[in-house]
């Protein structure tokens, strides 16, 4: 981009001082336009987006600085012309202290005093329209990361689901989401956080099964120099760092019992001591948790604490699994594949409507995660248009397939592979073996542990960590 794409647009009433400035600018590279007055540069603001204004503050029949207040507030410009965010900056012959506060109050990127030295005009003007650059990226950038995590979906669960967010997303209600794996609770309550009071704070996701258990408090609380072996210096922990954003405890079924209490006096006193500490710190984050356990039965079984379960659960809103919204396909199937070219550098790839009809009458056990999964490997796979025989065969012969016999109660599904992560796969296996193991020895612990070579009191850990009960 050269400096001729980046317009500029001179206000003054200065014949000589427009002319001085064009001959300036346009030495440079620059593209200029010239007002000789308010009203006519209103009207080029409406008609033409430029990227920097230089502002008489004294015009003939009018005051600069209300013109500055103005554009920032939009009421110049519009979507054909000048957005609020241009740089402006203010010239003034007759410069004073309160005209440079009032125009940085209300928004100039600089101040310049006449008579204009050549040299300090273009340094002025580069560094606005490098500002001007950066902003836009920024601005890029905050779209595409908002685009990656926006919801997708018309169906009439996914539009009850917008109508409770939108009610409890502007309070400092906590929130508890249930629902299947890969229904999408991250993206649920990623939207509540940005549309919350605390949105322009960090939001901090913490994996709570991917933690082990002896390193939870830390992540969370933060340590002290010396408080374990490793603990080589000071660090903050997680809920420090959300403070005055919003933490999201994701798999929060899967905590162990003390970090709970921990996370519940948080809860209840807005106040933590690190792991190794004295000091008492005091944080002001909103706490949103997700889970697809039941944690009623969690409570039941004593392995979740009653009463964190009471201070998580203001607010429960569920997610729907994808088979309650098959209509919804289409659209998240076209999002992905718009997505997955993006982030590839693919050209625009398009599904043929047989594509879409086969992805509307699958089932999807692995719920929006599937479904992504799948539609990244068709095209990175797949020609420009990704047609039926791109499809993985279990697919194709979905409808036939679904009719058949479901696999058994110890069979994993392997149309399921797709959706899983290898710490979801590995977990999975391990309790299934697990179960039959247990089967084969009666459910005798003893027995079961002496048969795997593990001690009894780490086969007890690892069927609550994966929640196995005794079948009756």
């Amino acid at each position: 981009m050269t400096r001729a794409d980046h317009p500029i647009l001179v206000v003054d009433d200065e014949k000589n001082i427009r002319r001085t400035l064009r001959m300036v600018l346009e030495g440079e590279g620059y593209e200029v336009a010239e007002a000789a007055s308010g009203d006519e540069a209103t009207s080029l603001l409406g008609q033409t987006r430029f990227d920097l204004v230089l502002l008489d503050v004294m015009l003939a029949e009018a005051n600069g600085i209300e013109l500055l207040e103005r554009l920032k507030r939009g009421e110049i410009g519009g979507d054909a012309g000048t957005d609020r965010a241009v740089p402006v900056i203010m010239i003034s012959g007759h410069a004073n202290v309160a005209d440079a506060v009032r125009a940085t109050r209300e928004g100039a990127f600089d101040f310049l005093e006449k008579p204009l030295e050549r040299e300090t005009l273009v340094l002025r003007v580069r560094n606005a329209l490098e500002r001007r650059a950066m902003t836009a990226e920024v601005e890029r950038l905050r779209q595409a990361v908002a685009g990656k995590w926006e919801m997708v979906g018309e169906s009439a669960p996914m539009q009850d689901l917008y109508r409770q967010i939108a009610k409890v997303a502007p309070t400092k209600g906590r929130v508890l989401i249930t629902g299947e794996s890969g229904t999408g609770k991250e993206l649920i309550a990623r939207a509540i956080h940005q549309s919350s009071p605390v949105a322009a704070g960090e939001f901090v996701k913490v994996n709570c099964a991917a933690i082990p258990p002896e390193l939870i408090e830390s992540e969370l609380f933060g340590h002290e120099r010396g408080a374990f072996t490793g603990a080589v210096g000071r660090r903050r922990g997680l809920f420090e760092v959300a403070d005055g954003g919003t933490m999201f405890l994701d798999e929060i079924g899967d905590m162990s019992l003390s970090a709970q209490a921990k996370v519940l006096r948080v809860l209840q006193t807005g106040e933590l001591v690190r792991v190794g500490g004295e000091k008492t710190i005091r944080v002001d984050t909103r706490v949103i948790a997700a889970t697809n356990k039941d944690l009623d039965k969690e409570v039941a079984a004593g392995r979740f604490r009653e009463d964190l379960f009471f201070r998580l659960n203001v607010v429960p809103l569920r997610a729907p699994a994808l088979r309650e919204r098959l209509g919804d396909v289409p659209l998240l199937a076209a999002a992905f594949v718009r997505q997955c070219c993006e982030e590839n550098g693919f050209r625009p790839k398009r599904l043929a409507p047989e594509v879409v009809a086969r992805l509307q009458a699958h089932s999807w056990p692995g719920n929006v995660r599937e479904l992504r999964n799948v539609i990244e490997r068709l095209v990175i796979m797949a020609d420009d248009e990704i047609t039926e025989r791109d499809l993985p065969p279990y697919l194709v012969g979905g409808a036939r397939r679904a009719e058949g016999p479901a696999p058994a109660a110890n069979e994993l599904d392997p149309r399921r592979f797709l959706a899983l992560t290898l710490r979801d796969f590995r977990d999975e296996s391990e309790k299934e073996f697990l179960k039959l193991k247990l089967r084969e020895y009666e459910w005798n612990i003893s027995r079961t542990a002496q048969a795997l070579g593990i001690e009894r009191t780490n086969l007890h850990k690892r069927l609550r960590a994966l929640g196995i009960e005794r079948e009756s």
